[in-house]
């Protein structure tokens, strides 16, 4: 598999970035990134399986950058969040030039917490925990049919 995802996109560009991805990760396997919440546990799952080789982080950084555009793409699309280029501080703080702004307005580094996941391991780096975990979720409105005990 080839896993050099080229160059990283502003915020703007994100989606159609993601969309490549998600693309040249499963033309060769059935692999379901379907943009699920249960789809972060292949990207840990994955990121697991990379570390167990023990590459450097050079020969695996496109393949990071690619899922964690994907987990920040599931954020988005499942919590309500948008893609915001973050300024030079927020680069200098968490080492990536894009992130995921919460309806809240918190800023989470998801291809931040994947290179975490490969450098440190452990389920307290697990991607899918993070968006379990995540402050500033939009909540969906509420079903008007649940009210009346239908």
């Amino acid at each position: 598999m080839d896993t050099d995802f080229g160059v990283l996109p502003s915020a703007a560009d994100m989606r159609a970035y993601v969309a490549g991805v998600v693309d040249r990760l499963t033309e060769h396997n059935r692999l379901p990134f379907d943009y699920s919440v249960a789809s972060l546990r292949l990207v840990d799952f994955m990121v697991e399986g990379v570390r167990r080789g023990r590459p450097e982080i050079g020969q695996v950084a496109g393949l990071l950058q690619g899922l964690g555009a994907y987990t920040g793409e599931v954020i988005v699309r499942r919590a309500g969040a948008h893609w915001a280029d973050f300024g030079p501080e927020q680069r200098e703080l968490f080492g990536q030039p894009v992130g995921v702004r919460m309806p809240d307005g918190r800023v989470w580094n998801p291809l931040g917490k994947v290179v975490n996941r490969f450098e440190l391991g452990g389920p307290e780096e697990s991607v899918q925990r993070l968006y379990l975990m995540l402050h500033g979720r939009a909540r969906r409105p509420a079903d008007p049919r649940a009210a009346c005990g239908r």
